[in-house]
């Protein structure tokens, strides 16, 4: 019996395609552990690096001369010495009367409590301190003494004081009262920097005058105490400054 062969169409081969999803487990976790790398690095590298100070101009005082003004010579004197021991720079003002509001008529005297304020309303938008400098004779309101006569005055931890070399130009010379009149700019622009009056050494230019003016002839520099103090803020006295009075 012959059996005819019966032909099965023939089925297409499809491509046998995988139900599984890409493995990318591993890649991912490279990717996220470096972006945390880098994140921590980001953080970790300024906190490595120094610290680089930024440079301060130096404060600048200005000299306020007051009329009637002392000479040149004596504004060259204060300049130099507050140049000596202050890391500032020092410029001059043209001089100017004092307000009649300073004037105490019944002994001839002007008021320093009053010429600081009125200072610092005359202090440039570029200057750190304002330096009164006259001839006149000034006084302080004190509470023991009443209206005392003084070399100068300056506010602790401020912006002004003023100078004058009425008394420190008593039995002196030239030469020497230069010395003193530079001496006590030192002493008023160390109140101004924070300086109180210094216990330590007789010797140290923030001494009390002890209410005697030849007691600043006996002073020729900063102590260490008030060395130390301005340093902490900020401002360093140069070792040899108070060379130039030993």
């Amino acid at each position: 019996m012959n059996f005819k062969s019966i032909r099965q169409p023939a089925l297409p081969i499809l491509p046998v395609q995988s139900t599984d999803e890409p493995r990318l487990f591993w890649p991912t976790l490279a990717a996220t552990c470096l972006s945390w790398l880098c994140l921590v690095l980001a953080l970790l590298v300024p906190l490595s690096l120094p610290t680089l100070a930024v440079a301060q101009p130096p404060k600048i005082i200005y000299i306020q001369p007051l009329l009637p003004a002392p000479s040149p010579d004596v504004i060259e004197a204060v300049r130099d010495g507050l140049l000596a021991f202050y890391p500032v720079q020092v410029r001059q003002l043209p001089a100017i009367p004092m307000p009649q509001s300073a004037w105490h008529a019944p002994r001839a005297r002007w008021d320093a409590d009053v010429l600081l304020p009125w200072l610092v309303q005359r202090l440039p938008a570029d200057g750190a301190k304002i330096l009164g400098l006259t001839q006149d004779d000034i006084f302080t309101h004190d509470a023991k003494l009443g209206l005392w006569g003084v070399l100068g005055l300056g506010t602790m931890d401020g912006k002004s004081n003023v100078i004058s070399t009425f008394r420190a130009k008593r039995g002196v010379d030239v030469a020497q009262l230069l010395v003193r009149i530079a001496k006590v700019a030192v002493h008023e622009v160390g109140h101004n920097f924070g300086l109180d009056h210094c216990e330590q050494t007789r010797t140290c230019l923030m001494s009390s005058a002890q209410h005697r003016v030849k007691s600043i002839d006996a002073e020729v520099d900063l102590c260490p105490a008030c060395r130390a103090q301005l340093r902490a803020s900020g401002v360093e006295v140069p070792a040899a400054a108070g060379k130039r009075w030993r």
